[in-house]
């Protein structure tokens, strides 16, 4: 629990907390300790038909040593090549084996200790994470708007519900339950997963309490009194609907009728088959649809959906639909529209009738941005979070966007087509408005440039933004941009910016932790992170392709809690020279990206390494080596 080691621990100005983060065993390790433990030796010899069952345990252990250690001392007394049909009985249960073998019940002590000291609001949520199959990775937004929309977040006072959501995960987060996926400059949207022990031992809670229903896989022939959370996995074909019972094929080897009359929130992960797709239009009372990713979805089954009155969550995102008919307006009650990168070019004009409407998401697949924000937008009075959209010539629209009282997150893309100077006056009065925005990206797509200049003439900046991302056509930073102190999150592409430009509007920026530079984000042959660049609690600093100078030098004093710098080095930049990589004294992580042909890159790997070699053991930075695949 982080809070508590906060608590333990003397604070440093420079250093902060004096907290050791435990990291699981690699699998290299890993699979050292399960052989000495299980074989007696590292070196033991073994049944090589014991390899594939072997991975697949370690995998589920996840590098925690007490899981390892206790299932290698059950597997002790199997050592015989005969004995295969022991070993992988015990992985496929593990969680039962855990209530039934003494050695392993200390494990499902410790796990249950720390799910029953969770406060009441927080166990619903993480058992809620049972819906997703293991090792799912389970992007933040669709997680929290799912528990919103369940009902999982109650409301307090001064905060928005997706704040005290935000809280919540923080709590998890913080107590370990959970972990989040390290982020690079193409995946910004951050995802969690939860770890196969932990999502065993949840699945085994939330069926014993009734709390979601799941089928496919190892679920398959699992009967239930009422359902309410279906979630489907990949391995469950599902058959014809009749009155209040849908059968349900199980591998192929029977039937089995499932009551979906109370149905309220339907999963599907995967699925080829849509039998049961085909019959949505019956599930009269169901509030959540997630088919993110679902295979086999048609237009026929947003048709179906359009039917469901109560429905207050719909996701297709990452789907093959290509026509949202005009009845998703009648969705009345609808919160969350998710249809990104799927192969829409528009939503219907009735979206607007949508008015407690609080997140839509649109986008096409390959970024091929053509919706046109529609007039009428101010009548989404609920609307909260927007993008990846586009802004007509249209000055009224850009108006309505300054009468969005509630928006906090916008991704807008201009300058497809002429833009006139009168809409983006418009649109500059809007933002410096909306004084409730906390995450803004810009976006000029036009082919002259510089149609993001407005910005320099924002009457009054959004003061609470925390995230910030400007691409393409722009003279040089804004200064406002220097005075938002709440800003967390940072990042520029195509912005051609010159010396220091780059990095003096936000050197001084009290909360700014990550810096992203992309594309052609600065075009001199030297950037320099200055001594008086001092960045205060500047933790990831990413430089994208096409934008490594020829001299990239950082001063002494610069950057003084920076922990990681990851760079991605093209095959021409073998001249570009990392300077001052000694004055970085907080470093602790080094990422190189490029081809695995490519020269600059190992020559970087190299120099870096010859640096850390040179620095007292106790202060080294590790280095790592990304290939593009």
């Amino acid at each position: 629990m982080e809070t508590v080691a906060k608590v333990c621990s003397p604070a440093s100005i420079v250093k902060g907390h004096f907290i050791h983060y435990m990291e699981p065993l690699k699998l290299e390790d890993s699979k050292k300790l399960f052989l000495s433990r299980a074989f007696g030796s590292v070196d033991a010899s073994y049944p090589t038909e014991f390899n594939d069952v072997m991975d697949n345990i370690l995998r589920k252990c996840g590098g925690l040593p007490l899981a390892i250690v206790s299932i290698a001392s059950v597997l002790a007394g199997y050592k015989s090549s005969g004995s295969i049909d022991k070993w992988e009985t015990i992985c496929k249960s593990i969680v039962s084996q855990m209530e039934s073998n003494p050695t392993l019940e200390g494990i499902r002590q410790i796990v249950t200790v720390s799910f029953n000291h969770l406060p009441h609001e927080l166990k619903g949520c993480m058992m809620y994470l049972s819906i997703f199959p293991e090792d799912y990775e389970i992007s933040k937004d669709r997680l929290l708007c799912r528990w919103i929309t369940e009902g999982l977040v109650l409301e307090k006072q001064g905060l928005t519900q997706m704040e005290v959501a935000e809280s919540y995960l923080d709590e998890l987060l913080s107590r370990n339950m959970i972990k989040a996926n390290r982020l690079d400059e193409h995946k910004r949207d951050q995802s969690y997963q939860v770890h196969d022990l932990l999502l065993e031992i949840m699945v085994s809670k939330s069926l014993e309490a009734n709390f979601v229903s799941l089928k496919g896989g190892r679920y398959d022939g699992m009967s239930y009194d009422r359902i309410r959370r279906l979630s489907i996995h990949d391995s469950a074909d599902v058959g014809a609907y009749s009155t209040s019972k849908v059968k349900v094929t199980v591998d192929h080897r029977g039937t089995e009728e499932v009551n979906l009359q109370h149905v309220r929130s339907l999963s599907m992960f995967q699925l080829q088959g849509h039998k049961l797709l085909d019959q949505l239009g019956d599930f009269s009372l169901l509030r959540v649809l997630d088919l993110e990713g679902c295979e086999g979805v048609t237009n026929k089954h947003v048709r179906y959906a359009c039917q469901l009155h109560l429905l207050r969550f719909l996701s297709m995102k990452n789907t093959n639909i290509s026509v949202v008919p005009p009845q998703i307006g009648n969705l009345e009650h609808l919160q969350t529209l998710d249809v990104r990168t799927t192969l829409l070019d528009h939503l219907p004009e009735t979206v607007t009738k949508l008015e407690r409407l609080e997140r839509l998401k649109f986008s096409k697949r390959g970024l091929d941005i053509k919706w046109v924000l529609p007039r009428g937008l101010s009548k989404i009075k609920a609307l909260r979070d927007v993008g990846l959209v586009r802004l007509g010539n249209d000055s009224q629209v850009a108006r309505e966007v300054g009468e969005l009282e509630l928006l906090q997150t916008l991704d807008l893309h201009i300058g497809h087509e002429t833009v006139d100077e009168e809409v983006l006056r418009q649109l500059a009065l809007s933002l410096s408005k909306r004084y409730s925005l906390r995450c803004l990206s810009l976006v000029d797509i036009s082919s002259a440039g510089k149609m993001l200049n407005f910005l320099h003439d924002l009457p009054a900046p959004p003061r609470l933004l925390r995230s910030l991302g400007i691409s393409g056509g722009i003279s040089r930073l804004p200064s406002w941009v220097g005075s938002l102190t709440y800003l967390v999150d940072f990042a520029m592409m195509g912005t051609y910016l010159v010396g220091d430009e780059l990095l003096g509007v936000l050197c001084e920026l009290p909360n700014l932790k990550t810096l992203r530079a992309s594309w052609k984000s600065y075009r001199e042959d030297e950037l320099v992170a200055r001594t008086n660049h001092t960045f205060p609690v500047l933790r990831d600093l990413w430089f994208g392709e096409g934008v490594l100078p020829k001299v990239l030098r950082f001063e002494e004093g610069c950057m003084a809690k920076l922990e990681t710098l990851e760079l991605r080095i093209r095959s021409h930049e073998l001249e570009t020279s990392i300077v001052g990589i000694e004055h970085l004294t907080n470093l602790k992580m080094i990422t190189l990206k490029g081809d695995k042909d490519n020269p600059a890159l190992y020559h970087r790997l190299s120099q870096l390494k010859d640096e850390r070699d040179r620095r007292p053991k106790s202060n080294q930075f590790q280095v790592a080596v990304k290939y593009y695949l």
